[in-house]
């Protein structure tokens, strides 16, 4: 895998996700990385992670994963679609028009979870991907999501600029 994560190579007016967004302090600050077709992310979630039963996750959490992760895959997605590799132009920014997760089965904390996703379908500035969130290698929950391409937003004018 890369040394840089997909996140590392978002512009910083994108850059403050409570999930994904490595410029903010408070955040989980999680990392993609490319392997293969699929991009992968590992998480381990603490015990302010806790949902309503002692010892496993809130849905909150999972869904969070799923979503930051989906977004850094559909952003490098379309930049490899686009024939550039990381880092070679601005990374495109995504959010979620819609997403469905799958709780399968309990999710543990203080376990490292891999979180997979993989492209379904790239089509003008939409961009499916397909989720799944592992812990010791059994599937607890799965998700798929839309995501649309944000405009790239000029700093200094406060205005949108062209998606390239």
């Amino acid at each position: 895998m890369a040394d840089k994560a997909i996140q590392d190579y978002y512009p910083d007016e994108f850059a403050h996700c409570y999930g994904c967004g490595p410029l903010n302090e408070a955040g989980m600050k999680i990392k993609s990385y490319w392997d293969g077709e699929e991009a992968v992310c590992h998480f381990t979630p603490k015990p302010c992670h806790s949902g309503g039963v002692p010892g496993f996750a809130y849905g909150g959490l999972i869904a969070s994963l799923i979503d930051c992760h989906g977004a850094a895959t559909a952003s490098a997605a379309k930049l490899r679609e686009k024939g550039y590799s990381l880092g070679e132009k601005p990374l495109p920014r995504f959010v979620a028009a819609s997403i469905k997760v799958d709780y399968l089965k309990p999710t543990p904390l203080g376990t490292t979870l891999e979180v997979r996703a993989r492209v379904k379908e790239i089509k003008d500035r939409k961009v499916t991907v397909s989720v799944t969130l592992s812990a010791a290698g059994e599937i607890c929950a799965k998700g798929e999501e839309l995501f649309i391409q944000l405009q790239q937003w000029s700093v200094q004018t406060g205005y949108p600029k062209p998606v390239e």
